[in-house]
């Protein structure tokens, strides 16, 4: 079958076997991550919108679980930001109404959970995965490039937003880019957010795929280890320390 709007099923390492959607496969996001494997944002966009009809997402999603596969998560994931998506809500319930043996997972940049009705439309969902590769102003700017008017403090309230009204799971995952935020400023200032966050998880990453900046080099597992070891024991290391090949990623994010 050829599908459009979903992928996989793929090996992910940090979430089993998933089958990934992607909401938005023209690579629209709040972001503009230096490390992005999937190269540069094709567009800078914070409006949420139906970009793809949920219809045609839902009629994909029934075709293929139809045969009753067997996954681990159905992941909300792929081009760019999922929760700018206005219809996501529409495809969870048809998920939670249809094929309620089947785990939902989010990964996203965490740019909109200062809205609440932003988390009104993922509280169904099991597990979120929320990035925040950053702490300190400077350093989010660098790293993670944001559309204009978003600040990191928007990003940290969100997230302290969300662990108050969200009850599903919820792991943070922070890319190390050496040299600008493993410094022991950031370091510190990661660990006060996350006593505020209250993730159940902190998965710590690094790259393995060129990222859009070709001066970034991954960090060492040594180097994860000592920062995993600062930041408590909810943390583990998930990089993947052999990088897989020397071009960007032409598969879909997981």
């Amino acid at each position: 079958m050829n599908f459009e709007y979903i992928f996989g099923p793929v090996l992910s390492r940090r979430l089993g076997v998933s089958l990934g959607i992607d909401l938005l496969p023209n690579g629209i996001c709040t972001f503009d991550c230096i490390y992005c494997e999937r190269g540069s944002t094709a567009e800078f966009n914070i409006e949420r919108k139906e970009y793809i009809p949920a219809k045609k997402v839902i009629k994909e999603l029934d075709r293929f679980l139809k045969r009753k596969p067997k996954l681990d998560y159905i992941t909300f994931s792929g081009s760019g930001e999922p929760t700018l998506h206005s219809k996501i809500d529409k495809i969870v319930g048809f998920l939670k109404q249809n094929y309620s043996e089947y785990k939902i997972a989010l990964l996203t940049n965490a740019s909109l959970f200062a809205d609440k009705k932003i988390l009104d439309k993922i509280k169904k969902i099991d597990l979120i995965v929320p990035s925040l590769d950053a702490v300190l102003e400077s350093t989010f700017q660098t790293i993670n490039r944001p559309v204009s008017n978003l600040s990191i403090n928007d990003i940290i309230d969100g997230l302290i937003n969300l662990d108050k009204n969200y009850t599903g799971k919820i792991w943070l995952e922070i890319f190390i880019v050496p040299g600008v935020n493993d410094t022991k400023k950031e370091i510190k200032a990661f660990k006060k957010a996350i006593n505020q966050i209250n993730p159940q998880r902190i998965q710590l990453n690094t790259l393995d795929r060129p990222g859009v900046e070709n001066w970034i080099q991954p960090a060492t597992k040594k180097n994860l280890n000592q920062i995993a070891a600062t930041l408590g024991d909810k943390v583990e290391v998930v990089g993947n320390f052999k990088p897989r090949r020397n071009q960007k990623s032409k598969n879909k994010v997981i």
